[in-house]
């Protein structure tokens, strides 16, 4: 058995590799759930937002397509707070069709954990400081992912934000010693089998990825956001509340969204406040972005990873992919 085979998420999650697709929300789709998990990885389908048609079509094609052993959820646990319909709607399943894990990511996971622990899903809470894995276990979190500030999407901001390298270990360490039957997942900055080896070799039990899985076949991310990501580097990109902004999302502090550095970002950046007072105007170039799919305004939704990946692969052949080349990184 190899160390990837070994990994106490593996054999947790009954997986062929340590790997969980991130539930990237209006990305993480169920075509791209079910894909990863037919390769032998956890596949979260993006909840995200809490919309309910959305989470009902999305998941019930992932339970379609695939094993349902490898098949979870993923939600933006504040967006819960105002409306958790998609929520109780996926834990009253039957119990063949429940989510094999529920991830919960920004904010307070507690005021859910006795609904998911009923549905006998395992809860992943994901954080971006240490402070913060002492409520998330609280809430009967039997996996953290530690989320470096590299990571595409929302995040911590750049004030608070870790990076992966030192946040992973550090936890690692500390669970160790609080809470070892804790599984560790690492996340930011992972697109290729190094980092899933690094990750193992920093005192995780598996890695999480967002960015590389956004650029395949199944993903649901327009296909023009994808090709204009695909000519960027990791420097292509920058985390701020610009885009929060344009898209009307409202998001608590402290975090706040990494994509594409374009034309449309680059012109507030700096004036954030300015942005927030007065966005009509931006918001109206941003929009008609999106409409005409034109990258220099609208956004693309990925992390400093972006720089390692250079195609548009099916997710399946991805995961076995990563896992080889992990399995050369590690030695066996």
């Amino acid at each position: 058995m190899t160390q990837l085979e070994a990994s106490r998420f593996s054999k947790q999650f009954s997986l062929v590799t340590p790997i969980a697709l991130a539930p990237m929300a209006l990305a993480s789709g169920g075509a791209l759930a079910a894909a990863c998990a037919r390769a032998g990885a956890l596949g979260l389908v993006g909840g995200g937002y809490g919309d309910l048609d959305w989470t009902q079509r999305e998941y019930r094609l992932a339970l379609q397509a695939a094993a349902s052993q490898r098949i979870g959820i993923g939600f933006i646990t504040w967006k819960l707070d105002e409306d958790a319909s998609a929520l109780d709607w996926v834990l009253d399943l039957p119990a063949e069709e429940r989510p094999r894990a529920v991830m919960l990511s920004f904010g307070d996971a507690r005021r859910y954990a006795a609904r998911i622990a009923a549905s006998g899903a395992p809860l992943i809470c994901q954080i971006q400081r240490l402070e913060q894995a002492k409520q998330a276990l609280e809430a009967g979190a039997q996996v953290l992912v530690a989320q470096g500030a590299e990571a595409g999407g929302h995040g911590m901001n750049g004030l608070d934000g870790r990076s992966t390298l030192t946040l992973v270990p550090e936890l690692a360490d500390w669970l160790a010693s609080k809470a070892p039957e804790t599984l560790l997942l690492a996340a930011g900055g992972i697109a290729d089998g190094r980092g899933l080896a690094a990750a193992l070799t920093l005192g995780a039990d598996g890695a999480l990825l967002g960015t590389r899985f956004w650029a395949t076949q199944e993903s649901l991310a327009p296909l023009g956001a994808k090709q204009a990501a695909l000519t960027a580097g990791g420097d292509g990109t920058a985390r701020s509340a610009v885009f929060d902004i344009l898209r009307r999302k409202h998001w608590p502090t402290p975090y706040d969204f990494r994509a594409l550095r374009n034309d449309l970002h680059r012109s507030w950046e700096g004036r954030v406040d300015a942005l927030r007072a007065a966005p009509e105007a931006a918001r109206a170039s941003y929009d008609a972005g999106v409409q005409a799919g034109d990258y220099s305004r609208a956004h693309a939704t990925v992390g400093e990873a972006i720089g390692l990946v250079h195609d548009l692969p099916e997710a399946g052949a991805l995961v076995k992919r990563l896992h080889a080349q992990a399995q050369a990184a590690l030695g066996g």
